[in-house]
């Protein structure tokens, strides 16, 4: 039987053989460009969400592609489950319109994507972590797992993104109905106190890379 993950797996590496992302694969077939976005494939309610048979016969159109084509890019796995991540630098989060309002990664120009270990989160994304601001605890070039899923409890390192675009990894320190305190991971920079009007999500830091 086919998993969810591999039917999208499979998807994905159809739309790289082809030279699209998955956004440019949906739009060649004819289908909304977030149609295959990596939020779309698990609802609100946290149950996954298969492709339609009649989305994955238009891919196989617009790329020539058969069934046999496409099940052929569905690995056997013999060892431990990995999944494609996307990935973003720390600076480039803070730009654009990249995440939605509930902090998943758009897909699109900017994103690239990193093999990592199955975390079992279909939510989780990527960030790389760029120059010595997180310093000593991260590192320029460190890449963080980030899961905007997550419960998030005091002293857990987590990734804040700001209504105005500013991107922070800090340590949860405090959290009331009107503030959110963080601790700075690196001694020369300040602590910060935010309203919670100004925070568009909080991810925690599931996993670090170095």
């Amino acid at each position: 039987m086919l998993s969810h993950e591999q039917i999208w797996t499979a998807i994905d590496r159809l739309a790289e053989r082809h030279g699209f992302s998955a956004s440019g694969l949906a739009r060649r077939a004819g289908l909304d460009a977030t149609s295959f976005n990596r939020s779309k494939r698990v609802g609100p309610d946290g149950r996954k969400r298969w492709p339609s048979t009649e989305s994955i016969a238009k891919v196989l159109v617009a790329t020539g592609a058969n069934l046999d084509d496409f099940l052929r890019l569905i690995e056997v796995r013999t060892g431990p489950a990995r999944s494609m991540i996307p990935l973003i630098g720390m600076t480039q989060a803070g730009s654009g319109r990249l995440f939605t309002d509930e902090g998943m990664p758009t897909g699109g120009p900017g994103w690239e994507e990193i093999e990592f270990p199955d975390l079992a989160d279909d939510r989780a994304f990527a960030l790389e972590v760029q120059g010595d601001s997180m310093a000593p605890l991260y590192r320029d070039g460190d890449v963080l797992i980030v899961s905007p899923s997550a419960s998030v409890r005091k002293g857990d390192r987590v990734v804040v993104r700001l209504e105005a675009g500013e991107v922070l990894a800090k340590e949860l320190k405090r959290r009331t109905a009107r503030t959110i305190e963080l601790a700075s991971l690196n001694p020369d920079h300040p602590d910060r106190i935010i309203s919670v009007g100004e925070v568009a999500w909080i991810g925690r830091v599931m996993w670090v890379r170095q």
